[in-house]
């Protein structure tokens, strides 16, 4: 079975324009990358989870905010890697300047036996949906497709 991963694409509209918030994921192997490099907030649902529950776990372990509101469901998006992504829409507003992600380590630089700690999102940013598109990773894509269907004009 693949591993599934719970998110949320939060939104707002400011001056009229609607805005998603997107973050970049910490750590060496994605440090230099920038297009096509960022996320919604997401992660792994555990066993028995429920999968909206899990993604406001997840963002909040990821931006260190807490997300309410009227989420809807956006559906569930298979990875080139074969993860399954369950996306919710849900309008909110996170000031990108407070966003605090939890860590993880890896070995780094690879083979030296030393662990490094890492932030799991090394910035967070509110784009528009033009430039998201250009932003997010490509197996993310359909989601923000999904969503500006939806949107009224």
């Amino acid at each position: 079975m693949p591993k599934r991963s719970a998110g949320l694409l939060i939104f707002r509209r400011t001056a009229g324009y609607w805005q998603v918030f997107l973050v970049h994921p910490g750590g060496p192997f994605w440090a230099r990358r920038d297009e096509g490099a960022w996320s919604i907030p997401k992660g792994l649902v555990g066993d028995g989870e429920d999968e909206l529950a899990a993604a406001k776990r997840e963002v909040f372990e990821e931006v260190g905010a807490r997300v309410d509101g009227a989420f809807e469901w956006l559906g569930e998006y298979r990875q080139p890697g074969g993860k399954r992504v369950l996306a919710w829409s849900v309008e909110a507003d996170i000031n990108t300047a407070t966003v605090v992600s939890n860590t993880f380590q890896i070995e780094w630089p690879p083979k030296s036996g030393l662990m490094k700690e890492f932030p799991e999102v090394d910035r967070a940013g509110w784009f528009g949906l033009d430039e998201a598109e250009r932003k997010i990773l490509k197996g993310q894509q359909p989601i923000l497709v999904d969503f500006a269907a939806r949107l009224p004009p």
